[in-house]
């Protein structure tokens, strides 16, 4: 009789078990299809430029800190709220707007919020706040507009140049400056957006943020390596137009082209990567003893 009455239960706990597989397939195949201009547009920005490369590793490596979580994540007892359903229906609203404005960066925010409204309204707040850096991760993949883009690149053009210029002086070079154009005796040199800074710190601040999210404990260590990717990029690309300006002057090499240039742009994000690990070094002391 046991065995019949359990025979029994199982059933429709296997009924509700593939309802709800069905039903979780359906969202994600409703969600892909919704939002594939939006992943086609973000390929696209991914495959054409380097400064937006790192986006094909963005999604495995949300789904490795989910794998990670999972024990964490089973803990938790969902708890829906209406407040999610809010922030789904605002994400669609803001999806309808973008796509007919043809905003790409809006439309993918707007996906990223759609995720964290469905999270809330199914799971939970508690749920909400384990999956936070993921679903912020999910935001470094997303290009900058291009107006913003161009207003950050001169500034920091301008300083980049100002800098290797007056280290050139100190120096001993005879060097002078007209914005971002560099004069020597020989040769004209042009700080270009690519020695900015600018490229190399979207990569690093998103190599920041998942180096720290998984080697430190504190959260606010964690900010602070997020937020040294920036110096950090403009420190190496002010040593990337220095190295260039000497090269030129005391060897004749240039730098600029070729296969060289780029064995030198590697070179120079490797030593990006290297002070961004001598930083972490140094905030691992204090994670300790705070641990």
């Amino acid at each position: 009789m046991s065995y019949i009455i359990n025979s029994t239960n199982a059933i429709p706990n296997q009924r509700a078990t593939k309802t709800a597989i069905f039903l979780f397939a359906l969202l994600v195949s409703t969600f892909i299809l919704a939002y594939f201009p939006v992943w086609k547009r973000l390929v696209m920005a991914w495959s054409g430029s380097d400064e937006y490369s790192h986006g094909f590793l963005i999604i495995p490596i949300c789904i490795y800190i989910l794998w990670r979580k999972k024990d964490v994540l089973a803990k938790i007892p969902a708890s829906p709220s209406p407040w999610g359903l809010a922030v789904s229906i605002f994400s669609l609203c803001l999806y309808l707007f973008a796509h007919l404005a043809e905003i790409i960066t809006v439309a993918s925010f707007s996906m990223v919020l759609l995720v964290a409204g469905v999270v809330i309204y199914f799971y939970g707040l508690l749920m909400f706040k384990e999956l936070i850096f993921p679903l912020f991760l999910l935001l470094l993949m997303i290009p900058i507009p291009s107006q913003i883009y161009s207003s950050l690149t001169i500034p920091l053009q301008l300083f980049v140049s100002k800098i290797s210029v007056f280290i050139a002086t100190l120096l001993g070079l005879p060097i002078y400056r007209e914005g971002n154009v560099i004069h020597l005796p020989d040769r004209t040199m042009q700080v270009v957006q690519a020695c900015s800074g600018l490229r190399s710190m979207i990569s690093l601040v998103t190599l920041a943020a998942v180096f720290g999210y998984l080697t430190l404990r504190s959260n606010l260590l964690r900010i602070v390596l997020f937020v040294s990717g920036v110096p950090a990029a403009i420190v190496v690309n002010i040593i990337r137009v220095l190295m260039l300006v000497l090269a030129f002057h005391y060897f004749g090499y240039d730098l600029t082209s070729g296969p060289i240039h780029t064995a030198f742009g590697m070179t120079i994000f490797i030593l990006a990567l290297l002070l961004l690990i001598i930083i972490k070094g140094v905030l691992s002391i204090w994670d300790r003893s705070t641990a």
